[in-house]
């Protein structure tokens, strides 16, 4: 059996601001996909700094802490 055919709509029964809708839309859409891969990287530099200058300001306490230790005890 054969299936209908498909009505063809005319160009004129088109909403005529639906096209520039559309292409507002996806223009929204790519500048916030665009912001959050922005935001994802900053937020990822700021871990990794964050967390370098724990590690050095733990490294720096451990020294200094040691020192401490040397000088009291005279290791």
């Amino acid at each position: 059996m054969a299936l209908p055919e498909r009505q063809h709509v005319e160009e004129e029964l088109l909403d005529p601001t639906a096209i520039q809708r559309n292409y507002r839309r996806q223009r929204i859409k790519r500048r916030v996909r665009e912001e959050r891969a922005r935001e994802r990287t900053l937020a990822r530099l700021r871990f990794w700094l964050a967390l370098t200058a724990l590690v050095g300001f733990s490294i720096g306490l451990a020294i200094v802490i040691w020192n401490q230790i040397q000088q009291q005890f005279g290791l």
